[in-house]
């Protein structure tokens, strides 16, 4: 699902799993704080090349996105390459 889109609940949902805060992530994606608060929030629409580094660096660490936004998104860990 890497080019695929990523929403916010799937952001939040692979954070908690792996126990990362936004600043983690943040520095992990190379994307701000506030954009990540913004989009995990629902406030914000973001560039296709910022969800791209949001679930590289969520996907980089073990996480899977699985279904679409509109069937039964979700997440699953597949373990680190």
């Amino acid at each position: 699902m890497s080019d695929a889109i990523v929403i916010p609940s799937q952001i939040r949902a692979a954070r908690a799993y792996l126990g990362w805060s936004i600043p983690q992530l943040s520095v992990a994606s190379g994307v701000s704080v506030r954009t990540i608060k913004y989009y995990e929030h629902s406030e914000h629409i973001v560039k296709v090349e910022t969800l791209s580094k949001l679930s590289g660096a969520l996907q980089a660490a073990g996480i899977e996105f699985i279904g679409t936004p509109d069937d039964n998104p979700g997440i699953r860990w597949r373990g680190r390459p």
